[in-house]
């Protein structure tokens, strides 16, 4: 036990493990999703660079799931494969499905909603690391600072992607604002902190909600301006909200099909 961890309370130490699920199963699902386009992707070179960006995403769900593992919380594999979908606290978005079909089979993903997706999940991840690397909680502050290298990567690629299709063919912006609508709907718990939200906003783990929501308009309305478009306003309401452990049927199927080689032995390290 470090010596931050010694000084915070209990209100505060529940409060942080609520806002470390967010967080690691937020990053776990986003990059299972991201995992599923393998071999998929529009071009090699795409291929390569998303599964780059994919596997950073799991390391940074993984640091997550450490953290809660030192809180005494369990086995960081464990909670990361073994937690029904009740106990997730990941938002909607992240664990909705790719399109249609199945990838062992006959996918017919859509890349326009990927990189929609991408680049307003990763452009919400980045205000909350910027905050994250000021937690009054140490640890969760260092996880912060290692993270925040690579997504400055990640956020590049996905903005370049959205600013391109944007700016190309009739038929690739209409794919565009059709995966906007898509992605938009979903948003209305992705800065929630859900029932939460009074504790992880008491502790100054990190900003609230609003502020974290101010941020990311902000950063995305120049790129909205430039391209001719209106910024989406997002549901001030999410007609599910993930951090109460609201969930899709998508979730139970990405759970069954991420955690089967897992559950075969758990007491193997893979």
């Amino acid at each position: 036990m470090s010596n931050t961890e010694k000084v915070l309370t209990t209100e505060e130490k529940d409060a942080l493990k609520a806002l470390l699920f967010q967080l690691a199963d937020d990053d776990f699902l986003f990059s299972y999703r991201a995992s599923e386009w393998l071999g998929l992707a529009p071009h090699i070179e795409e291929d390569v660079a998303s599964s780059s960006i994919t596997q950073d995403t799991m390391g940074h769900a993984a640091m997550y799931y450490k953290l809660l593992e030192d809180l005494g919380v369990g086995k960081a594999d464990d909670l990361a494969h073994l937690r029904p979908a009740g106990e997730r606290r990941n938002s909607v978005l992240v664990e909705r499905v790719n399109g249609e079909g199945y990838y062992m089979e006959t996918p017919q993903y859509d890349w326009a909603y990927t990189v929609v997706r991408s680049y307003f999940y990763t452009q919400a991840k980045k205000v909350k690391v910027d905050s994250l690397r000021t937690s009054t909680y140490e640890p969760l502050a260092d996880v912060a600072i290692k993270a925040n290298m690579e997504l400055y990567y990640h956020l590049m690629h996905w903005k370049l992607w959205f600013e391109q299709l944007l700016s190309s063919t009739d038929d690739a912006k209409n794919r565009m604002k059709q995966a906007i609508e898509l992605v938009v709907p979903d948003f209305g718990d992705v800065f929630s902190y859900g029932n939460e939200k009074e504790n992880i906003e008491k502790a100054g783990f990190i900003a609230s909600e609003e502020e974290l929501k101010a941020n990311w308009v902000a950063a995305l309305t120049p790129v909205f301006e430039k391209l001719g478009l209106d910024l989406p306003t997002i549901p001030a309401k999410a007609e599910m909200n993930g951090r109460n452990g609201e969930h899709t049927k998508d979730l139970e199927d990405a759970i069954a099909t991420l955690s089967e080689v897992y559950r075969l032995d758990t007491a193997t390290a893979w």
